[in-house]
């Protein structure tokens, strides 16, 4: 097959959708299937183009080898404290700018044309490449971006632009023939946006339970950052932006100052890091990290004994965190802010606690649980690796994901035919 992939992050972003793009696309072009990808210049989650790469300038990376994924990167706007207007000129950019390189590719004849949302403002360029192209028009949807923007507050969350977004999210939600997304919940939802269950595939974000595994020894990082077995060590480690609830971590803190058994080990970047850097600066209980490169990954998950996964509670089932599979894989128990019923609930099952939204004495409470009982960590931490292992392994994920792309394919050219 041609596949081409259409979205705004891509490799080599070491977190959220950005990762999962590059290894997607990587392990399609592996397979023998000719991939082309229409991205922005890196710059997430620190809100900054690498310095080896500009904003403001059109560069293709052709690869070193035939059958290498041929990459186009396209100019875009990035505000350095991005906002609910900022952002939408952020994503308009990427928009206008990808637009004519995505028109273009219909020459190349692909077979299928993969929007990632988000953002979804680059639909338009993908469902237009997809009919000129005759091939299948995918969306992947990772994030409900619509939703999340008016329930996180980033838009005004009342009024005719609300309203209008809405019907422009579900109109062209069904003009794609087919759409994917990470979770069951959020499969849920978009037969509540129109699209045809016949339409819908389930396609999980995934992780390397080879590379992301549980060490047999100590993790060489937690002996750099002096972190004996003694200490129980609970972190959280991924972007660090607004849909995290991030606010919590300084209030756990504050709570276990007093206990020497405990540390808080918050590493990552993004819109949040200067604020959170400031609440817990001088804390004596907390390393923060910056964001630590790939081959560091599996070092730095190990290094906790307990993960914590906070979110917002108007952020569930309209994103599903992507940094919980390298939790679970690395096998150590999560405790999480979800209430019951939700995807992230519902995922950690036998792998952690999860705690209702804004209810602190229920986290905290967790917390001493967890920290007080090794035998409970160990019990769940073994719980979350099998589940890892049995459900989320890449090789499993990504092959039932080809399998789909090359029935739609394979559809579409009967009907072709017909």
């Amino acid at each position: 097959m041609r596949i081409l992939l259409h979205g705004i992050n891509y490799s080599p972003e070491l977190t959220g959708i950005g990762k999962y793009s590059g290894e997607m696309a990587e392990w399609l072009a592996a397979r023998g299937h000719g991939v082309r990808v229409v991205t922005a210049p890196p710059y997430y989650p620190a809100w900054r183009v690498r310095t080896d790469y500009r904003a403001w300038s059109y560069k293709t990376e052709p690869g070193n080898e035939p059958d290498d994924v041929r990459v186009y990167r396209c100019p875009i706007y990035v505000p350095r404290r991005p906002s609910g207007n900022t952002r939408l000129l952020h994503l308009g950019s990427f928009m206008l700018s990808s637009l004519p390189i995505m028109l273009s590719q219909a020459q190349w004849r692909p077979d299928v044309v993969l929007t990632v949302e988000p953002t979804l403002l680059s639909s338009i360029a993908g469902l237009t490449t997809a009919r000129l192209a005759e091939a299948v028009a995918w969306l992947h949807v990772q994030d409900f971006e619509v939703d999340a923007a008016f329930g996180l507050g980033l838009l005004p969350g009342e009024g005719r632009a609300h309203r209008l977004a809405e019907v422009l999210d579900r109109r062209t939600m069904c003009l794609f023939d087919r759409i994917s997304t990470v979770s069951e919940k959020m499969m849920q939802r978009l037969p509540e946006k129109g699209v045809p269950i016949e339409k819908t595939v389930m396609f999980p974000n995934w992780v390397d339970t080879d590379v992301i595994a549980p060490l047999p020894g100590v993790s060489r990082l937690r002996q750099q950052l002096g972190l004996g077995t003694e200490r129980v060590v609970l972190m959280y480690a991924g972007n660090m932006g607004m849909k995290q609830g991030l606010e919590l971590l300084p209030l756990l803190a504050q709570e276990f100052a007093p206990d020497p058994r405990i540390h808080f080990v918050f590493c990552g970047d993004g819109a949040y890091h200067a604020q959170l850097a400031g609440m817990v600066r001088g804390a004596a209980n907390v390393t923060m990290l910056p964001l630590q490169p790939f081959d560091r990954l599996n070092d730095l998950l190990n290094a906790a004994d307990i993960h914590l996964l906070p979110q917002r509670p108007d952020a569930a089932d309209l994103v599903m965190p992507s940094k919980l599979t390298g939790m679970l894989a690395s096998g150590r128990p999560v405790i999480a802010t979800a209430a019951p019923g939700t995807q992230v609930a519902l995922a950690l099952g036998s792998c952690g606690i999860a705690v209702p939204p804004l209810d602190n004495s229920a986290l905290f409470a967790a917390v001493r649980t967890l920290a007080d009982e090794p035998q409970m960590r160990h019990a769940l931490g073994v719980a979350a690796r099998a589940h890892a292992v049995e459900h989320l392994g890449r090789e499993r994920v990504l092959e039932r994901f080809e399998a789909e792309l090359q029935a739609a394919v394979a559809k579409r050219r009967s009907a072709d035919g017909a």
